[in-house]
């Protein structure tokens, strides 16, 4: 069923004005969209605030109100606002402003960054669902029911438990076109929730509570109480120990707000059974109490931890804040294990006293289990956390806490640079290289780090970017003054940098040394480290059991059918799987190609590497960290748990591993197999890899143990190790702004790299030739290389082929390319027989 939305327009009065709004559609529209706003709610409209419109002819959907006029649309008719959300904006001006920046930098639409921006709770579809509120009792509801209000209750408590309706059923059921006021209504009330998926039904974090009957408060009834359960010890000991909790003779209202009844069933000596009699019996009252998934524990934020930084750590703080007067931007450029958290938290402090807000970024959710835990015992409740594994309805609470200002601190992952902040004085960007922080897919394409100084130079914030191997760029806007710079070179309190030892695997191999993937030097480390009791963390930067599978009589590989790749083996789910699809299909053991029983894994990841050390070093407890051991939202705060209190001896890991993570008893780190990093066909190849290795081998001898860091590798003569051996970032600086220099790279150009995707590889090809003509035409030869198809040239059955556009780095010649480039892509696109070719621009590509 559709609706007819079109509502009858009053005769326009002398004095009455009619406004519009543009509204940002969560569409990838060029164009912001036009409604009128009905006369009677001109002084509800609020820009930030969320309406609900329809578009097209059968979809309703919430967007953004991005500007309020009085000038109607000259090519349609404008439709009427069907209803209004928020009375105030969920979206503020300066993040309109800064999300307005990043569709124009990143060469995309403010549709799509809206969808990218907002949590789905926030945004609502024709398909957005209603299901009744578990706090919700017809009995105690204090608020009256319009009798299409009651329709909608009594719809969502017949049937199953949970039962949902759509926003289209909503609109069926009450038979009228504007029934989205009544949705907002029950909203209101506390009758109804929404949610966007089945997937993300919301489930409130309820905890049971009991408290002491409002009988038994007076203290006459409280002393007839005891004498009545002067035999029932075990009642008796349920009802001292709630006393001792909450005195309700001195504070009445501390039993109205009661107890977690887990208190009680928990305590060893008391029985569960007790607990339930005096509830049954009416001397306590248990009731459901919902409560936020971050509470304000007050006492918590009491119990602070204190710590005084080091002579070295005082002065980089003191250079920090004198750049700061200069400087809006200062990399603090630190070894591994130098203190620079410390530093961090003491910044935090000193611009939560000025009143401002915080926004503390990390490239991992990994990073964040740990460092959470420390910043929460600095700063308490008013420390917020945002990231990709908390559920919508978590990721609203904190979004919500910014914009009412309960969280001062965010401590979050890229995505966290969206959220509402309107007050912000400091921006830390912790690991400020790393290229987690850069999104690929879809659009915005954006790189957090780049989006923070903007939004910070846009509040008049500070930004302090972090790293013991800062990207090439940072470095050479620091060296040119651009940035301010501030060094730490020596480890905090009695630490040293770890000895880096090279082993050439080739040689172990031709001795037939080599045990499984361990040198012998590797696994006597290990062995060693594990009779001192001490941890070992090994790094291999590919998952799964092996990358391929092989027939060796015929040759055989397994490869995706949706992708230019070979299927990996993970023997966990005895399965062949696509990393870049998910596609998978049963393991074999007959080549289907010759019939060769023959059918051997090759190669190794880190599952492999797991199974092989629990059976060579069965007295260790291995752990693995990668993308399929921490799927589940709580995943690596175990594993990080667990590593912390020893519980793991050999923490096996993928990058995830080499991101700052602080262990104090870890004096072996183990890079397992260099080559594959180093020999990558990129030209930052070198710089990740330098980074890489610095940073895992940073994780080594932390807290005044010697670390012994040892990289398996083919070939020790190459260039990096030597750097990498001498920690010296300066020299690997040196040697590789040579290369951007004599090549044309960043920092001295800006990279645009286009991306042509079609289903057919020669349609494709052809789109991809007559866009770079157009670009030659627009930007000249020099300028544009290719097109060519990537290495892996098919993903999800879209054959791709790749054009990279070089430009200078002024910004006149930046914005005037740009429109260029969306010419002649718009020329493709026009194009009949290019209407279903995808098109994408990756602006400073990782």
């Amino acid at each position: 069923m559709t609706f007819d939305f079109v509502q009858p327009q009053p005769e326009p009065a002398a004095d009455r004005v009619t406004l519009f709004a543009d509204v940002i559609l969560p569409l990838p529209l060029p164009k912001l969209y036009t409604y009128r706003v009905p006369f009677e709610l001109n002084d509800q409209v609020v820009i930030g605030g969320r309406v609900i419109v329809q578009f097209g002819a059968k979809k309703t959907l919430s967007c953004i109100v991005a500007a309020v006029h009085e000038n109607p649309p000259k090519e349609y008719q404008a439709k009427y606002i069907l209803e209004f959300i928020d009375d105030a904006p969920v979206v503020t001006q300066p993040q309109l402003k800064l999300f307005r920046w990043i569709a124009d930098y990143y060469l995309c639409t403010l549709g799509e960054v809206i969808n990218a921006a907002l949590p789905s709770a926030l945004k609502l579809s024709s398909e957005s669902r209603v299901q009744l509120h578990p706090a919700f009792e017809a009995d105690t509801n204090p608020y009256p029911l319009s009798e299409q209000e009651q329709k909608v209750v009594d719809a969502l408590s017949t049937g199953e438990e949970g039962k949902s309706l759509t926003f289209t059923e909503v609109g069926e059921l009450l038979g009228i076109a504007s029934f989205h006021k009544y949705i907002k209504s029950l909203m209101q009330k506390d009758v109804v929730f929404l949610f966007e998926h089945l997937q993300d039904k919301y489930s409130p974090k309820v905890v049971k509570k009991v408290r002491l009957a409002h009988a038994y408060i007076a203290e006459a009834a409280l002393e007839q109480l005891f004498g009545q359960l002067a035999t029932k010890a075990k009642q008796l000991d349920v009802l001292m120990r709630y006393l001792q909790k909450v005195p309700v003779y001195q504070n009445e209202h501390a039993n109205h707000r009661g107890i977690e009844k887990a208190y009680l069933t928990a305590a060893p000596h008391l029985s569960p059974s007790a607990v339930n009699t005096l509830i049954k019996n009416g001397v306590l009252e248990q009731f459901d109490q919902i409560v936020s998934r971050f509470p304000l524990d007050e006492d918590d934020a009491e119990a602070k931890i204190h710590f005084t930084l080091s002579e070295t750590q005082q002065e980089a703080r003191q250079d920090i804040m004198r750049q700061f007067q200069d400087k809006d931007i200062v990399l603090l450029h630190g070894v591994t294990g130098a203190g620079k958290t410390e530093i961090y938290i003491d910044l935090i402090k000193q611009a939560l006293d000025g009143g401002g807000q915080v926004l503390y970024l990390l490239p991992e959710i990994a990073l964040t289990a740990q460092i959470v835990t420390r910043l929460m015992r600095v700063f308490g409740s008013r420390l917020g956390v945002y990231h990709s594994k908390f559920s919508d309805n978590e990721r609203v609470e904190v979004w919500n806490g910014v914009l009412s200002g309960r969280f001062q601190v965010v401590i979050g992952v890229r995505s966290a640079v969206f959220l509402p902040f309107d007050n912000l004085a400091l921006v830390i960007v912790d690991e400020e290289h790393e290229s987690s922080y850069k999104q690929y897919d879809p659009a915005p394409r954006y790189n957090a780090r780049e989006v923070a100084l903007m939004m910070a130079n846009f509040q008049g914030a500070k930004t302090l970017l972090g790293s013991a191997t800062p990207a090439v760029e940072t470095y050479y806007q620091a060296r040119a003054g651009r940035y301010g710079l501030v060094s730490l070179t020596k480890r905090f309190g009695e630490a040293g940098l770890p000895e880096v030892e090279l082993v050439d695997t080739r040689k172990s191999r031709e001795q037939k040394t080599m045990l499984n993937h361990f040198t012998p030097e590797l696994m006597q480390a290990m062995e060693s480290k594990l009779a001192q009791q001490e941890q070992v963390i090994l790094f291999q930067n590919r998952r799964g059991y092996a990358p391929f599978i092989n027939c060796l009589d015929c040759g055989w590989i397994p490869k995706c059918q949706s992708c230019a790749v070979s299927l990996s083996y993970h023997k966990h789910s005895h399965e062949l799987r696509c990393h870049y699809c998910g596609y998978h299909e049963r393991m074999y053991t007959q080549c289907p190609a010759c019939g060769s029983r023959n059918v051997k894994t090759v190669g190794f990841g880190t599952e492999k590497l797991e199974d092989d050390l629990k059976v060579m070093l069965p007295q260790a407890n291995v752990q693995r960290m990668d993308l399929d051991t921490t799927r589940a939202k709580n995943a690596y705060q175990q594993i990080i748990a667990d590593f912390e209190k020893q519980n793991t001896n050999i923490l096996v890991g993928t990058q995830m591993v080499t991101k700052g993570l602080d262990f104090a008893n870890v004096s072996l780190v183990g890079i397992i197999n260099a080559d594959s990093i180093i020999h990558y066909p990129d030209f930052r190849a070198h710089e990740r890899a330098f980074q890489m290795f610095v940073q895992v081998s940073g994780r080594a001898g932390r807290k005044g143990k010697k670390g012994r860091v040892i990289i398996q590798t083919g070939d020790p003569e190459q260039v990096i190790f030597d750097k990498v051996i001498r920690n010296d970032y300066l020299e690997f600086y040196e040697y590789e702004i040579l290369q951007r220099r004599e090549h044309g790279y960043p920092p001295f150009v800006r990279i645009i790299r286009l991306t042509v995707k079609h289903m057919d590889a020669v349609v494709g090809e052809r789109a991809a030739i007559l866009l770079t003509q157009e670009l030659v035409d627009r930007l000249g030869r020099e300028a544009v290389l290719g097109p060519e198809a990537p290495y892996i040239f098919r993903i999800r059955n879209f054959y791709l082929q790749e054009i990279t556009i070089k430009l200078s780095r002024e910004h006149t010649v930046l914005r005037a390319a740009k429109a260029d480039i969306l010419e002649a892509m718009n020329v493709v696109r026009d194009q009949k027989e290019f209407k279903q070719v995808r098109l994408a621009a990756d602006v400073d590509p990782m």
